[in-house]
């Protein structure tokens, strides 16, 4: 299997709880209370970790939620390059309303990186030896950081002969795009901002995903439809996958786990649509753990099966 390397610049500190109703004015009392290390990468690492990949994640660290952060991704067992910063890793927290089964999800900007401590983790990237066979870019841009570092990221993999994978929205992932990455996986939001079309059909949303590929922008896109599914568009593959029937507990984790899943089967040299099966079963098996609990293996292999992957129609609505 491929050595993988995350990067995550912006990680949190993950907080969830869960009270009986969210109301102003008043105390809430919660229970349940769970912290987890998160960020984009960081949440991508430990579901590559739990299925068996050879993945390290790269992180800026900074202050005692940075330390907290990187003590519980110690117990996870995942191999961590944290990168020292003078700002606070920030915090994100999760409410679970028990009386709606609502989930209230705060996130928070993270710490003003200066220049040199975001170029550290460029150059740390840059100084890896043997050079990772994928590296996965994943999770907002904190302030301070320009909105090319994906694309950065990027320049440095075509060089070294990495495939990026990157996972972000808005001017990050627009400039990455410019660039040329391996992998990207915007939601059906995010591609109808970048491209400025509706896309009001499956169809529609292929051409779009189509056109990205013709002009090198990505190799592989897959678009999260949410409830509605996931599609995958490559040069030769078209394939949508309806949602699985697991009950849903929490949706935090589900995209960075479908990321993992994805990432896993390539490194381990199986086709994309297996690969993006195992996206499916990774998304859907975090669904069912609270917080940031994100997906169990022994989950992950079990709804794999049952995955569809399907030809679109093209007049499907979305």
């Amino acid at each position: 299997m491929a050595e993988i390397l995350t990067v995550t610049i912006n990680p949190a500190l993950d907080v969830s709880a869960s009270t009986a109703q969210v109301r102003p004015a008043h105390k809430l009392r919660c229970q349940q209370v769970q912290r987890h290390p998160g960020g984009g990468g960081v949440n991508v690492a430990r579901v590559l970790h739990r299925l068996g990949a050879r993945v390290s994640a790269l992180y800026t660290l900074g202050g005692s939620t940075g330390q907290m952060l990187a003590a519980l991704l110690g117990e996870e067992g995942v191999p961590g390059l944290p990168v020292p910063i003078a700002g606070h890793t920030r915090e994100s927290f999760t409410v679970a309303e028990s009386s709606s089964a609502q989930e209230y999800r705060f996130v928070l900007p993270g710490p003003t990186l200066s220049a040199p401590e975001w170029q550290a983790c460029l150059d740390r990237v840059a100084a890896l030896h043997p050079v990772p066979g994928f590296v996965v870019g994943s999770g907002s841009l904190p302030p301070g950081v320009p909105d090319d570092f994906y694309a950065r990221l990027g320049q440095w993999a075509r060089a070294a002969g990495a495939r990026l994978v990157v996972d972000t929205s808005g001017p990050a992932l627009a400039k990455a795009l410019e660039q040329g990455v391996f992998l990207v996986k915007p939601s059906l939001r995010e591609i109808r901002d970048l491209t400025g079309r509706t896309l009001g059909t499956m169809g529609e949303l292929q051409h779009a995903a189509q056109d990205w590929i013709r002009a090198g922008r990505a190799e592989v896109v897959v678009v999260s439809l949410g409830e509605q599914g996931a599609l995958l568009v490559t040069a030769g593959e078209c394939v949508f996958a309806p949602p699985l029937p697991v009950t849903v507990v929490s949706a935090v984790g589900a995209g960075d786990s479908f990321v993992a899943g994805m990432v896993w089967a390539l490194a381990a040299g199986q086709d994309v649509v297996q690969a993006f099966r195992y996206g499916v079963a990774c998304a859907s098996a975090a669904l069912m753990s609270s917080g940031t609990g994100l997906c169990a293996a022994d989950d992950v292999h079990r709804l794999v099966a049952q995955v569809q992957c399907q030809q679109i129609v093209s007049g499907y609505a979305i």
